[in-house]
Protein backbone atom coordinates (compact mmCIF):
# COMPACT_ATOMS: atom_id res chain seq x y z
CA UNK A 1 0.00 0.00 0.00
CA UNK A 2 2.77 2.38 0.81
CA UNK A 3 4.39 1.69 -2.54
CA UNK A 4 1.18 2.42 -4.40
CA UNK A 5 0.72 5.76 -2.60
CA UNK A 6 4.20 6.76 -3.51
CA UNK A 7 3.55 6.14 -7.21
CA UNK A 8 0.27 8.14 -7.16
CA UNK A 9 1.96 11.17 -5.65
CA UNK A 10 4.70 11.08 -8.25
CA UNK A 11 2.16 10.80 -11.10
CA UNK A 12 0.16 13.79 -9.80
CA UNK A 13 3.27 15.90 -9.47
CA UNK A 14 4.26 15.14 -13.04
CA UNK A 15 0.78 16.07 -14.31
CA UNK A 16 0.92 19.41 -12.53
CA UNK A 17 4.23 20.16 -14.15
CA UNK A 18 2.83 19.42 -17.59
CA UNK A 19 -0.17 21.71 -16.99
CA UNK A 20 2.09 24.47 -15.71
CA UNK A 21 4.35 24.13 -18.74
CA UNK A 22 1.42 24.36 -21.12
CA UNK A 23 0.12 27.49 -19.34
CA UNK A 24 3.49 29.16 -19.58
CA UNK A 25 3.71 28.30 -23.27
CA UNK A 26 0.19 29.70 -23.85
CA UNK A 27 0.93 32.97 -22.05
CA UNK A 28 4.18 33.38 -23.92
CA UNK A 29 2.35 32.75 -27.17
CA UNK A 30 -0.32 35.29 -26.41
CA UNK A 31 2.26 37.89 -25.50
CA UNK A 32 4.23 37.08 -28.60
CA UNK A 33 1.11 37.31 -30.75
CA UNK A 34 0.19 40.69 -29.30
CA UNK A 35 3.71 41.96 -29.79
CA UNK A 36 3.78 40.63 -33.31
CA UNK A 37 0.60 42.61 -34.07
CA UNK A 38 2.27 45.84 -32.83
CA UNK A 39 -0.01 46.40 -29.79
CA UNK A 40 1.28 48.89 -27.25
CA UNK A 41 -0.05 50.25 -23.98
CA UNK A 42 -1.00 53.84 -23.18
CA UNK A 43 -1.94 55.37 -19.87
CA UNK A 44 -5.52 56.48 -19.42
CA UNK A 45 -4.34 59.71 -17.85
CA UNK A 46 -2.30 60.58 -20.96
CA UNK A 47 -5.15 60.45 -23.47
CA UNK A 48 -8.41 62.32 -24.01
CA UNK A 49 -11.51 60.30 -24.81
CA UNK A 50 -14.64 61.93 -26.24
CA UNK A 51 -18.13 60.55 -26.80
CA UNK A 52 -19.86 60.72 -30.17
CA UNK A 53 -22.95 62.91 -29.74
CA UNK A 54 -25.95 63.66 -31.88
CA UNK A 55 -28.10 66.77 -32.11
CA UNK A 56 -28.11 70.36 -33.32
CA UNK A 57 -24.77 71.95 -34.09
CA UNK A 58 -24.07 75.61 -34.73
CA UNK A 59 -21.41 76.10 -37.38
CA UNK A 60 -19.26 79.09 -36.47
CA UNK A 61 -16.23 80.77 -37.97
CA UNK A 62 -13.79 82.08 -35.39
CA UNK A 63 -11.62 85.13 -35.93
CA UNK A 64 -9.60 87.63 -33.96
CA UNK A 65 -9.06 91.35 -34.29
CA UNK A 66 -9.72 94.63 -32.54
CA UNK A 67 -12.35 97.26 -31.99
CA UNK A 68 -12.19 100.43 -34.03
CA UNK A 69 -14.15 103.64 -34.13
CA UNK A 70 -16.95 103.72 -36.68
CA UNK A 71 -16.12 107.40 -37.18
CA UNK A 72 -12.50 108.49 -37.40
CA UNK A 73 -10.87 111.81 -38.19
CA UNK A 74 -7.26 112.16 -39.29
CA UNK A 75 -5.67 115.47 -38.35
CA UNK A 76 -2.81 116.68 -40.55
CA UNK A 77 -0.57 119.72 -40.75
CA UNK A 78 -1.92 122.31 -43.19
CA UNK A 79 1.43 124.08 -43.61
CA UNK A 80 5.06 123.39 -42.70
CA UNK A 81 5.49 124.09 -39.00
CA UNK A 82 7.20 123.10 -35.76
CA UNK A 83 5.52 121.34 -32.83
CA UNK A 84 5.43 124.04 -30.17
CA UNK A 85 3.33 122.29 -27.50
CA UNK A 86 1.60 118.92 -26.99
CA UNK A 87 -1.48 119.49 -24.89
CA UNK A 88 -3.08 116.00 -24.89
CA UNK A 89 -1.74 112.44 -24.94
CA UNK A 90 -3.13 109.29 -26.63
CA UNK A 91 -6.09 107.88 -24.73
CA UNK A 92 -7.43 111.28 -23.71
CA UNK A 93 -11.15 111.92 -24.14
CA UNK A 94 -11.62 114.97 -26.38
CA UNK A 95 -14.46 117.20 -27.53
CA UNK A 96 -14.80 118.73 -30.97
CA UNK A 97 -13.04 121.98 -29.92
CA UNK A 98 -10.24 120.41 -27.86
CA UNK A 99 -6.77 121.67 -28.87
CA UNK A 100 -4.40 118.70 -29.10
CA UNK A 101 -1.17 120.18 -30.49
CA UNK A 102 0.02 123.76 -30.90
CA UNK A 103 2.22 124.38 -33.95
CA UNK A 104 4.39 127.42 -34.72
CA UNK A 105 5.35 129.10 -38.02
CA UNK A 106 6.68 132.70 -37.81
CA UNK A 107 6.47 133.08 -41.61
CA UNK A 108 2.67 132.80 -41.46
CA UNK A 109 2.46 135.66 -38.98
CA UNK A 110 4.56 137.82 -41.29
CA UNK A 111 2.41 136.86 -44.29
CA UNK A 112 -0.74 137.84 -42.40
CA UNK A 113 0.72 141.18 -41.41
CA UNK A 114 1.81 141.93 -45.00
CA UNK A 115 -1.57 140.91 -46.38
CA UNK A 116 -3.37 143.10 -43.85
CA UNK A 117 -1.21 146.09 -44.75
CA UNK A 118 -1.95 145.59 -48.45
CA UNK A 119 -5.66 145.42 -47.68
CA UNK A 120 -5.48 148.66 -45.71
CA UNK A 121 -3.70 150.29 -48.64
CA UNK A 122 -6.39 149.21 -51.10
CA UNK A 123 -9.12 150.49 -48.82
CA UNK A 124 -7.35 153.87 -48.62
CA UNK A 125 -7.05 153.95 -52.42
CA UNK A 126 -10.79 153.30 -52.67
CA UNK A 127 -11.56 156.24 -50.42
CA UNK A 128 -9.23 158.49 -52.48
CA UNK A 129 -10.83 157.27 -55.70
CA UNK A 130 -14.30 158.09 -54.43
CA UNK A 131 -13.17 161.58 -53.44
CA UNK A 132 -11.68 162.17 -56.90
CA UNK A 133 -14.80 160.81 -58.59
CA UNK A 134 -17.02 163.06 -56.52
CA UNK A 135 -14.95 166.10 -57.41
CA UNK A 136 -15.02 165.27 -61.13
CA UNK A 137 -18.73 164.62 -61.00
CA UNK A 138 -19.36 167.98 -59.36
CA UNK A 139 -17.25 169.76 -61.99
CA UNK A 140 -19.18 168.04 -64.74
CA UNK A 141 -22.52 168.92 -63.16
CA UNK A 142 -21.36 172.53 -62.90
CA UNK A 143 -20.55 172.54 -66.62
CA UNK A 144 -23.98 171.08 -67.36
CA UNK A 145 -25.58 173.78 -65.25
CA UNK A 146 -23.73 176.53 -67.15
CA UNK A 147 -24.80 175.09 -70.49
CA UNK A 148 -28.35 174.85 -69.28
CA UNK A 149 -28.35 178.49 -68.17
CA UNK A 150 -26.93 179.66 -71.48
CA UNK A 151 -29.51 177.60 -73.35
CA UNK A 152 -32.37 179.01 -71.32
CA UNK A 153 -31.11 182.55 -71.93
CA UNK A 154 -30.93 181.89 -75.67
CA UNK A 155 -34.47 180.55 -75.65
CA UNK A 156 -35.79 183.67 -73.95
CA UNK A 157 -33.95 185.93 -76.38
CA UNK A 158 -35.25 184.01 -79.37
CA UNK A 159 -38.81 184.16 -78.05
CA UNK A 160 -38.60 187.91 -77.55
CA UNK A 161 -37.11 188.54 -81.00
CA UNK A 162 -39.77 186.39 -82.67
CA UNK A 163 -42.47 189.03 -82.06
CA UNK A 164 -40.11 191.93 -82.66
CA UNK A 165 -38.93 190.71 -86.04
CA UNK A 166 -42.50 190.77 -87.30
CA UNK A 167 -42.77 194.43 -86.26
CA UNK A 168 -39.49 195.25 -87.93
CA UNK A 169 -37.82 196.22 -84.72
CA UNK A 170 -35.23 193.39 -84.98
CA UNK A 171 -33.60 192.64 -88.24
CA UNK A 172 -34.03 189.28 -89.82
CA UNK A 173 -30.24 188.72 -89.63
CA UNK A 174 -30.11 189.18 -85.87
CA UNK A 175 -33.13 186.95 -85.49
CA UNK A 176 -31.46 184.18 -87.48
CA UNK A 177 -28.29 184.53 -85.35
CA UNK A 178 -30.36 184.25 -82.15
CA UNK A 179 -32.08 181.18 -83.52
CA UNK A 180 -28.73 179.60 -84.44
CA UNK A 181 -27.30 180.33 -80.97
CA UNK A 182 -30.33 178.67 -79.35
CA UNK A 183 -29.88 175.52 -81.45
CA UNK A 184 -26.13 175.31 -80.72
CA UNK A 185 -26.63 175.77 -76.98
CA UNK A 186 -29.31 173.05 -77.03
CA UNK A 187 -26.86 170.61 -78.60
CA UNK A 188 -24.10 171.64 -76.16
CA UNK A 189 -26.47 171.02 -73.23
CA UNK A 190 -27.34 167.55 -74.52
CA UNK A 191 -23.67 166.71 -74.97
CA UNK A 192 -22.86 167.97 -71.47
CA UNK A 193 -25.59 165.81 -69.95
CA UNK A 194 -24.36 162.77 -71.90
CA UNK A 195 -20.80 163.39 -70.70
CA UNK A 196 -22.05 163.61 -67.12
CA UNK A 197 -23.85 160.26 -67.44
CA UNK A 198 -20.80 158.60 -69.01
CA UNK A 199 -18.53 160.03 -66.33
CA UNK A 200 -20.86 158.61 -63.68
CA UNK A 201 -20.68 155.14 -65.31
CA UNK A 202 -16.86 155.41 -65.52
CA UNK A 203 -16.71 156.27 -61.83
CA UNK A 204 -18.91 153.31 -60.89
CA UNK A 205 -16.76 150.91 -62.92
CA UNK A 206 -13.51 152.26 -61.47
CA UNK A 207 -14.91 151.78 -57.95
CA UNK A 208 -16.03 148.23 -58.82
CA UNK A 209 -12.53 147.40 -60.03
CA UNK A 210 -11.08 148.72 -56.80
CA UNK A 211 -13.67 146.79 -54.76
CA UNK A 212 -12.76 143.59 -56.63
CA UNK A 213 -9.09 144.10 -55.77
CA UNK A 214 -10.09 144.66 -52.15
CA UNK A 215 -12.18 141.47 -52.20
CA UNK A 216 -9.26 139.46 -53.56
CA UNK A 217 -6.97 140.88 -50.90
CA UNK A 218 -9.54 140.09 -48.24
CA UNK A 219 -9.36 136.47 -49.44
CA UNK A 220 -5.59 136.56 -49.05
CA UNK A 221 -5.97 137.91 -45.52
CA UNK A 222 -8.61 135.32 -44.65
CA UNK A 223 -6.39 132.53 -45.97
CA UNK A 224 -3.46 133.79 -43.93
CA UNK A 225 -5.69 133.99 -40.85
CA UNK A 226 -6.96 130.44 -41.45
CA UNK A 227 -3.42 129.12 -41.86
CA UNK A 228 -2.43 130.82 -38.66
CA UNK A 229 -5.50 129.44 -36.86
CA UNK A 230 -4.73 125.94 -38.18
CA UNK A 231 -1.54 125.98 -36.15
CA UNK A 232 -3.84 125.07 -33.26
CA UNK A 233 -4.71 121.45 -34.12
CA UNK A 234 -8.31 120.87 -32.95
CA UNK A 235 -9.99 117.46 -32.57
CA UNK A 236 -13.01 118.27 -34.72
CA UNK A 237 -15.21 115.49 -33.28
CA UNK A 238 -16.05 114.13 -29.84
CA UNK A 239 -14.12 110.95 -29.09
CA UNK A 240 -10.76 109.66 -27.94
CA UNK A 241 -7.23 110.53 -29.07
CA UNK A 242 -6.04 107.25 -30.58
CA UNK A 243 -2.69 108.17 -32.11
CA UNK A 244 -0.21 111.03 -31.80
CA UNK A 245 2.89 110.34 -33.94
CA UNK A 246 4.69 113.66 -33.30
CA UNK A 247 7.11 114.89 -30.66
CA UNK A 248 7.82 118.26 -29.10
CA UNK A 249 10.08 120.37 -31.33
CA UNK A 250 9.55 118.15 -34.37
CA UNK A 251 9.29 119.79 -37.80
CA UNK A 252 6.27 118.68 -39.82
CA UNK A 253 5.41 119.13 -43.49
CA UNK A 254 2.08 120.02 -45.03
CA UNK A 255 -0.14 116.91 -45.09
CA UNK A 256 1.84 115.06 -42.42
CA UNK A 257 -0.24 113.23 -39.80
CA UNK A 258 -0.56 114.96 -36.46
CA UNK A 259 -3.21 112.90 -34.66
CA UNK A 260 -6.01 110.36 -35.14
CA UNK A 261 -9.34 110.89 -33.38
CA UNK A 262 -11.94 108.11 -33.08
CA UNK A 263 -15.47 108.07 -31.74
CA UNK A 264 -16.14 106.13 -28.53
CA UNK A 265 -19.91 105.86 -28.71
CA UNK A 266 -19.95 104.14 -32.10
CA UNK A 267 -17.59 101.17 -32.51
CA UNK A 268 -17.04 98.36 -35.02
CA UNK A 269 -15.05 95.13 -34.81
CA UNK A 270 -12.46 94.38 -37.50
CA UNK A 271 -11.90 90.61 -37.47
CA UNK A 272 -9.30 88.54 -39.33
CA UNK A 273 -10.79 85.26 -40.61
CA UNK A 274 -8.85 82.36 -42.22
CA UNK A 275 -9.14 82.42 -46.00
CA UNK A 276 -10.43 78.84 -46.22
CA UNK A 277 -13.40 79.67 -43.98
CA UNK A 278 -14.51 83.03 -45.33
CA UNK A 279 -16.62 81.47 -48.12
CA UNK A 280 -19.23 80.49 -45.52
CA UNK A 281 -19.65 84.07 -44.28
CA UNK A 282 -22.51 86.21 -45.59
CA UNK A 283 -23.59 89.80 -44.94
CA UNK A 284 -26.09 90.10 -42.11
CA UNK A 285 -25.01 86.93 -40.27
CA UNK A 286 -25.10 87.04 -36.49
CA UNK A 287 -21.84 87.04 -34.54
CA UNK A 288 -20.74 87.14 -30.92
CA UNK A 289 -17.77 89.29 -29.97
CA UNK A 290 -15.79 88.52 -26.81
CA UNK A 291 -14.48 91.83 -25.45
CA UNK A 292 -12.94 90.19 -22.35
CA UNK A 293 -15.49 92.29 -20.46
CA UNK A 294 -18.55 90.56 -21.83
CA UNK A 295 -20.08 88.95 -24.93
CA UNK A 296 -21.61 91.40 -27.40
CA UNK A 297 -23.93 90.54 -30.27
CA UNK A 298 -22.88 91.83 -33.68
CA UNK A 299 -23.67 91.57 -37.39
CA UNK A 300 -21.50 91.10 -40.47
CA UNK A 301 -21.61 94.33 -42.52
CA UNK A 302 -18.55 94.06 -44.76
CA UNK A 303 -16.29 91.33 -46.17
CA UNK A 304 -13.02 92.53 -47.68
CA UNK A 305 -12.17 91.12 -51.13
CA UNK A 306 -8.44 91.32 -50.34
CA UNK A 307 -6.47 88.39 -48.87
CA UNK A 308 -3.52 89.30 -46.63
CA UNK A 309 -1.36 86.59 -45.04
CA UNK A 310 -4.05 83.96 -45.78
CA UNK A 311 -6.67 85.95 -43.83
CA UNK A 312 -9.61 88.11 -44.88
CA UNK A 313 -10.86 91.17 -43.03
CA UNK A 314 -14.49 91.05 -41.86
CA UNK A 315 -16.25 94.07 -40.35
CA UNK A 316 -18.87 93.58 -37.63
CA UNK A 317 -21.30 96.25 -36.49
CA UNK A 318 -21.78 96.58 -32.74
CA UNK A 319 -24.73 97.95 -30.73
CA UNK A 320 -24.48 101.30 -28.98
CA UNK A 321 -24.92 99.65 -25.58
CA UNK A 322 -21.51 98.12 -24.78
CA UNK A 323 -19.87 96.83 -21.58
CA UNK A 324 -18.07 99.37 -19.45
CA UNK A 325 -14.49 100.33 -20.42
CA UNK A 326 -14.89 98.97 -23.96
CA UNK A 327 -12.71 101.28 -26.07
CA UNK A 328 -11.19 101.46 -29.56
CA UNK A 329 -8.10 99.29 -30.26
CA UNK A 330 -9.26 96.68 -27.71
CA UNK A 331 -8.29 93.14 -28.80
CA UNK A 332 -11.31 90.87 -29.26
CA UNK A 333 -12.32 87.44 -30.54
CA UNK A 334 -15.46 86.75 -32.55
CA UNK A 335 -17.56 83.73 -33.49
CA UNK A 336 -19.67 84.20 -36.62
CA UNK A 337 -22.70 81.88 -36.90
CA UNK A 338 -22.68 80.72 -40.54
CA UNK A 339 -25.08 77.72 -40.37
CA UNK A 340 -27.27 75.61 -38.05
CA UNK A 341 -27.03 71.84 -38.51
CA UNK A 342 -29.84 69.65 -37.14
CA UNK A 343 -29.65 66.04 -35.91
CA UNK A 344 -26.02 65.38 -36.87
CA UNK A 345 -23.31 63.27 -35.23
CA UNK A 346 -20.40 65.25 -33.86
CA UNK A 347 -17.47 65.08 -31.47
CA UNK A 348 -14.96 67.39 -29.89
CA UNK A 349 -12.47 68.25 -32.59
CA UNK A 350 -9.49 65.85 -32.40
CA UNK A 351 -5.97 67.20 -32.52
CA UNK A 352 -4.71 68.16 -35.98
CA UNK A 353 -8.02 67.28 -37.67
CA UNK A 354 -9.28 69.66 -40.35
CA UNK A 355 -12.85 70.02 -41.66
CA UNK A 356 -13.88 67.88 -44.65
CA UNK A 357 -11.08 65.34 -44.15
CA UNK A 358 -10.65 61.62 -43.38
CA UNK A 359 -8.52 60.51 -40.44
CA UNK A 360 -7.74 57.30 -38.53
CA UNK A 361 -8.77 57.51 -34.89
CA UNK A 362 -8.71 54.92 -32.11
CA UNK A 363 -12.17 53.72 -31.10
CA UNK A 364 -12.35 52.61 -27.47
CA UNK A 365 -14.06 49.29 -26.64
CA UNK A 366 -16.93 49.10 -24.18
CA UNK A 367 -14.64 48.02 -21.30
CA UNK A 368 -12.21 50.90 -22.10
CA UNK A 369 -9.31 48.43 -21.98
CA UNK A 370 -8.25 48.69 -25.60
CA UNK A 371 -8.86 50.66 -28.75
CA UNK A 372 -8.59 49.93 -32.45
CA UNK A 373 -8.21 52.18 -35.50
CA UNK A 374 -11.25 53.22 -37.52
CA UNK A 375 -11.59 55.56 -40.52
CA UNK A 376 -13.59 58.67 -39.63
CA UNK A 377 -14.92 61.03 -42.27
CA UNK A 378 -15.35 64.54 -40.90
CA UNK A 379 -17.60 67.34 -42.12
CA UNK A 380 -17.93 70.95 -41.00
CA UNK A 381 -16.28 72.46 -37.96
CA UNK A 382 -18.32 74.17 -35.23
CA UNK A 383 -16.05 75.86 -32.74
CA UNK A 384 -14.47 73.12 -30.62
CA UNK A 385 -16.73 70.48 -32.22
CA UNK A 386 -16.66 68.86 -35.65
CA UNK A 387 -19.29 66.98 -37.61
CA UNK A 388 -18.88 63.21 -38.21
CA UNK A 389 -20.17 62.07 -41.58
CA UNK A 390 -19.27 58.37 -41.27
CA UNK A 391 -17.10 55.90 -39.34
CA UNK A 392 -18.60 56.29 -35.84
CA UNK A 393 -22.00 55.97 -34.22
CA UNK A 394 -23.80 57.61 -31.34
CA UNK A 395 -22.25 57.09 -27.88
CA UNK A 396 -19.13 55.42 -29.24
CA UNK A 397 -15.91 56.73 -27.76
CA UNK A 398 -12.92 57.97 -29.71
CA UNK A 399 -9.46 59.03 -28.58
CA UNK A 400 -9.03 62.62 -29.72
CA UNK A 401 -5.46 63.06 -28.47
CA UNK A 402 -2.64 63.28 -30.99
CA UNK A 403 -1.46 59.65 -31.40
CA UNK A 404 -0.02 60.00 -34.89
CA UNK A 405 3.18 58.23 -33.81
CA UNK A 406 1.12 55.12 -32.91
CA UNK A 407 -1.42 55.04 -35.76
CA UNK A 408 1.35 54.57 -38.30
CA UNK A 409 2.35 51.13 -36.93
CA UNK A 410 -0.29 49.98 -34.41
CA UNK A 411 -3.86 49.16 -35.40
CA UNK A 412 -4.72 48.41 -31.78
CA UNK A 413 -3.52 49.70 -28.42
CA UNK A 414 -4.05 48.73 -24.81
CA UNK A 415 -5.33 51.22 -22.25
CA UNK A 416 -3.95 50.97 -18.71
Amino acid sequence: MDIVKTKVVKQLSLWHKLVLLLAVILIVGVIYQRNSQGSVSVSRSNIIISDVRQGALSITVTGYGELKSAQQQLLTAKTPATVKAILLKPGAIVSSDSVIVQLANPALEQQLESAQQELNKLNANLRQLRLNNTREQLNELSHVAQNHAAYENAKLKLKAETSLVEQGIVSTLNYQRSRLDEQQLSKQLAIAKQRAEQLKAVHIESENIQLEQIKQQQGVVAMAQTQLANLSVVAGIDGVLQRLPVELGQSVNAGQEIALIGSVDSLIAIIQVPQNQVDDIRLGQLAHVDTRRGIVKARVVRISPVVVNNTVEVELSLPKELPENVRPQLTVDANINVAQLKNVAYIERPANVKPHSVRDLYQVNSQQQSAHLVDIKFGREAGRFIEILSGAQLEQQLIISDLTNLTRSNSEILIN
